[in-house]
């Protein structure tokens, strides 16, 4: 369902899911215990998504998953510093920032050098460069409130974002982490989980052409546990896009109107 200020927020759960025992506590350390939001393991949270957020930008996208909230503004293509080398291909540039009341307690957000980086690789290889050499592209994103994993969210609404803006890609760019919990795979896990994870596992991936644009692994992972990770992130990606595809289709049946 495509996202639209007053409608409800749209689900992507890959399949199968697990039964949900929200009558137990979160004692992780329990085979059984139940997510802290009620979610089953395989469940994702709901998804609001809009675009055209930031008029004075090329374009611009707001994302909220859950109480993770998010917005991107993209500017350019514009000519690059005359300082640069000439290329024949366009460059993006990716930046970002965290509101002072981003997280509960001050200073807790992640590092927004390595957050950057990490968008700017996920993104470029869905970008066609070629067809703005001599430029570039500048996303800006703003993490407004986040109380769980955040880049997943960053690159998500970054690439609605860069669509939104008329860039040329190969596809859209959804991301979903999956977090190991003992026995365990719980998919869009919450800040407490990770706290709790044995091991996460980031991809992003091109969700029509399916082909991955990054995969990031921390922890141990048994070589079947990756594979049952991936395949998760994978189906969960698919769905994603679908969700995002329908919020460009409304934004742009909206504008002609």
């Amino acid at each position: 369902m495509a996202a639209k200020a007053g409608t409800t927020p749209a689900t992507y759960s890959p399949s199968p899911t697990t039964n949900n025992k929200k009558n137990r506590t979160p004692l992780f350390s329990d085979v059984d215990w139940v997510r802290p939001d009620g979610r089953d393991f395989h469940q994702c949270r709901p998804a609001f998504l809009r675009t055209g957020a930031v008029n004075a930008a090329s374009g611009s996208a707001y994302a909220e998953f859950g109480n993770t909230k998010v917005i991107v503004s993209i500017f350019g293509p514009r000519e690059s510093k005359k300082a640069m080398m000439y290329s024949d291909i366009g460059r993006l540039n990716c930046n970002v920032s965290y509101t002072t009341f981003a997280t509960p307690v001050r200073g807790q957000a992640s590092d927004n050098k390595d957050i950057s980086s990490q968008l700017h690789k996920s993104l470029e290889g869905a970008i066609m460069l070629n067809t703005f050499p001599k430029t570039t592209v500048d996303v800006f994103a703003l993490v407004i409130f986040i109380l769980a994993g955040d880049l997943p969210v960053i690159i998500s609404c970054a690439s609605l974002a860069l669509a939104d803006a008329g860039i040329m890609m190969y596809d859209l760019v959804a991301a979903v982490s999956v977090s190991c919990i003992g026995k365990n795979l719980v998919i869009d896990p919450i800040s407490e989980e990770e706290n709790h994870q044995d091991g996460s596992l980031m991809t992003t991936c091109l969700p029509s052409r399916n082909e991955v644009t990054q995969l990031t692994i921390t922890g141990e992972w048994s070589t079947p546990k990756i594979h049952e990770a991936m395949e998760l992130c994978l189906d969960a990606c698919s769905k994603l896009g679908k969700i995002m595809r329908s919020c460009l289709k409304e934004s742009a049946s909206t504008s002609q109107e």
